[in-house]
């Protein structure tokens, strides 16, 4: 379709229509053979398209508005009057896009077990056809049955029999009875599944208790709570643990011997796997002065973990260990991920390693991947690896703070002058961290401090990811990326209504960058706002996931960026790790050849959907643990700030403990108030409430088992503030009880 003239709008709405997920700006240019001087009126006429909403961007590419991806998780709703199943999308912006489309399932004639899905299923679909009628779609695979078991606490009835007070907020005051003679051997207080018996219209639904999971008299309890809920995998099957019994440690054969080499790993105190060790020394070749040569060793878990063995079956499931404060479900059975494949100090280990040639101005020159054995010089925590370069150096560090500690930093300090120079983006928001007692009770919540060590550490993960992409890309092999695309029009506009509110002005235009963002940010460093714009500014960021295809990552800001440095916890890592021993021969345990797009695309839609399940599960049990932990404080005050803004009410985070609890909104104040959307606020006559304020709250009621707290108002209320010459006034609403999404609270954190 070469041509040398600008399409019509028409036209390049057909364009894109025919070719749906796979068009860019770039191939749109190239078709119609538009030059350097007709590209900048091409991308006016994009965004004028995007502006009027006939498309939108996503991934990079162009598409109709509100259309559906090739590979997509889907849950299936129902079936039509012919009996064919009916599916929505799992996950829809119905803000941008309205009510989700329908999809017709279209079944196999011989479906394989994995393919075999039924009414409240959640399955992972390819879209195959699309029309203004109709989209079909077939499954690629079941990813989670419809539960008729449901959890809850177990609790005794006088003269026989029990109820069960579901753990579910959303099923919180909705109670199953329990016959005496189906409780199970269940005491009271006890956390157990219950299969649902009737479910009728009137009265109680009944049940039968098929698991006791624990009791809540510990918090251990708790973890298992979110285990259970969230479907995720924790007992690994018999032949995946003799298969990893099975395994023997790797030799030298093959592999270049790098056990002479100094290598050290930096991890949290508790680290029980060690999976990178690092290694850095000036570059003695004169033309590079100033240089350094930094080195990456990654545990070679490709090297036990074969395509298609029991061991890959089990981790492609779990698609990444889940973190809780009591306990770690791993990705991979503890004989691969504590033992053969954890880089101890002073022991033999099979490594995938990068080495990397840094100019003096901080910039990757070349790289190499090498498959060694090393044999790594110490195991450090963050705070000993500061403190050693501090001069307070330990038992462990005296010996290697000056020959191993200082060149590390050297390079980091070399490195991070390119780092700032890229502009990732770079909010400030703290991450809590549970301690707990022997017992397994919360003993306090902290605030870790961020150590130059973590940066260091972070920084150079950054580079060898880096390089794994671009190895892969240029081998022409296919690869799982880490992506992260920049935010949408739709929350882009909603920032820019907000921050005008505090007289901060957001750029318009298509190429926004995330040194934008940083401007705001230092804009505000240090004063009272800091925290909630740091807040919002990530609300208002894309999530980061898995896809074969690359469309960079908006976030750090880097073209191209693959997960590589963590295989013992991601298996977007492990494929990766096969990739590169594939593109560069280093053995048969790479990459299968018949391995393409097609099928990584499945991979990439399942393990983004398992990421998403753990963050939920983590952050649904650190609430839980806390409320267990506040629960004999009702009554007592806490300062706090409110941490969201939706039509409910305000969610107010607590300062001492990161707590997060509801106060409703009509338990506000004694007068009426008004949602300002917009300024993410409630507005009264004679006060205002908005994300970020400072306030004194009183803990009114805990409910541990849902991990719910609530709040109400202490002192006088914030004066409402007069509006400034010039200054718009937010939409306004009335207060209800539905949520916002505009509201919603994200998970803290940078995008990664």
């Amino acid at each position: 379709m070469k041509r040398n003239s600008l399409p019509s709008r028409e036209e390049l709405l057909s364009f894109i229509r025919e070719r749906a997920s796979k068009v860019g700006a770039r191939e749109i240019a190239r078709a119609f053979g538009a030059k350097n001087a007709d590209r900048a009126a091409l991308n006016r006429m994009l965004r004028e398209l995007a502006d009027s909403g006939d498309i939108e961007r996503r991934r990079k590419r162009l598409h109709h508005a509100g259309t559906l991806p090739s590979v997509l998780l889907a849950d299936i709703i129902g079936r039509d009057p012919d009996g064919e199943l009916l599916a929505r999308p799992t996950e829809w912006d119905e803000d941008a896009h309205g009510a989700p489309p329908v999809i017709r399932i279209a079944m196999a004639r011989r479906p394989r077990p994995g393919e075999v899905v039924g009414v409240g299923d959640r399955a992972l679909i390819r879209v195959e056809r699309t029309n203004d009628e109709e989209t079909t779609a077939r499954v690629i695979k079941l990813i989670d049955r419809a539960r008729q078991r449901v959890l809850g606490i177990f609790r005794s009835l006088p003269g026989g029999g029990a109820r069960l007070v579901p753990i579910d907020k959303k099923q919180l005051g909705r109670e199953l009875t329990i016959a005496a003679d189906r409780t199970g051997g269940a005491l009271d207080g006890d956390l157990v599944a219950v299969e649902v018996a009737r479910q009728g219209r009137l009265g109680l639904a009944s049940g039968s208790v098929v698991e006791r999971l624990g009791s809540l008299k510990s918090e251990r309890a708790v973890s298992l709570i979110a285990i259970h809920a969230h479907g995720i995998p924790h007992v690994f099957p018999g032949a995946v643990v003799a298969e990893a019994d099975a395994a023997r440690a790797a030799t030298g054969e093959g592999r270049e011997d790098w056990r002479t080499l100094p290598f050290v790993t930096i991890d949290p105190p508790d680290a029980k796997d060690h999976d990178d060790a690092v290694l850095a020394l000036p570059d003695a070749d004169p033309r590079n002065r100033g240089g350094h040569i930094v080195t990456v060793a990654i545990a070679d878990v490709a090297h036990y973990v074969r395509p298609g063995s029991a061991l890959d079956r089990a981790a492609a499931e779990r698609g990444n260990s889940v973190y809780f404060p009591d306990r770690v479900v791993p990705m991979l059975p503890e004989r691969i991920s504590n033992d053969l494949c954890s880089l101890r100090p002073l022991e033999d280990r099979p490594a995938l390693a990068v080495r990397m040639v840094i100019g003096a101005d901080g910039r990757k020159r070349v790289h190499t991947f090498h498959r060694a054995l090393i044999r790594s010089a110490a195991r450090l925590s963050y705070e000993q690896a500061q403190l050693a370069v501090s001069g307070r150096s330990d038992e462990v560090t005296e010996s290697i703070a000056v020959s191993i500690l200082e060149p590390l930093y050297a390079a980091y300090r070399t490195v991070s002058r390119a780092r700032d120079e890229r502009g990732p983006l770079d909010l400030e928001l703290p991450e809590r961290k549970i301690v707990l007692k022997s017992d397994g009770t919360v003993d306090r919540v902290i605030m870790p401090q961020r150590l130059e060590a973590h940066r260091l550490i972070e920084e150079f993960m950054i580079l060898a990811n880096v390089a794994a992409a671009e190895t892969c890309e240029r081998s022409r092999v296919p690869l799982i990326y880490r992506v992260h695309d920049e935010p949408s029009p739709e929350k882009l506009n909603a920032l820019r209504e907000f921050l005008s509110t505090l007289d901060i002005a957001l750029p318009k235009g298509s190429a926004l960058r995330p040194d934008a963002f940083n401007r705001i940010l230092q804009l505000v460093k240090g004063r009272d706002v800091a925290r909630l714009v740091n807040e919002v500014v990530l609300r208002s960021q894309a999530q980061a996931e898995y896809s074969p295809e690359n469309f960079g990552h908006f976030g750090l800001n880097l073209r191209r960026y693959a997960h590589f440095t963590s295989p013992i916890r991601r298996y977007a890592d492990l494929v990766v790790h096969r990739a590169l021993i594939r593109a560069l021969k280093l053995g048969g345990d790479g990459l299968a050849d018949g391995t393409d797009v097609r099928a990584l695309a499945e991979v990439a839609a399942t393990i983004s959907a398992t990421e998403r399940r753990a963050m939920k599960a983590e952050r649904e049990t650190a609430d839980r643990l806390i409320a267990h932990f506040l629960a004999d404080r009702v009554g007592a005050t806490f300062d706090g700030h409110i941490s969201g803004v939706t039509r409910a009410g305000l969610f107010v985070e607590l300062d001492e403990t990161g707590a997060d609890g509801l106060i409703p909104a009509r338990h506000i104040g004694d007068e009426y108030f008004r949602f300002h959307e917009a300024g993410r606020a409630f507005v009264g006559s004679s006060a205002r409430y908005r994300l970020g304020d400072p306030v004194t709250v009183e803990l009114v009621e805990a409910a541990p088992v849902a991990g719910a707290l609530r709040f109400r108002l202490v002192g006088a209320p914030q004066a409402e503030a007069g509006r400034r010459p010039g200054h718009k006034a937010p939409r306004q609403g009335k207060v209800g009880r539905r949520n916002d999404r505009h509201g919603q609270r994200g998970r803290r954190g940078k995008p990664s």
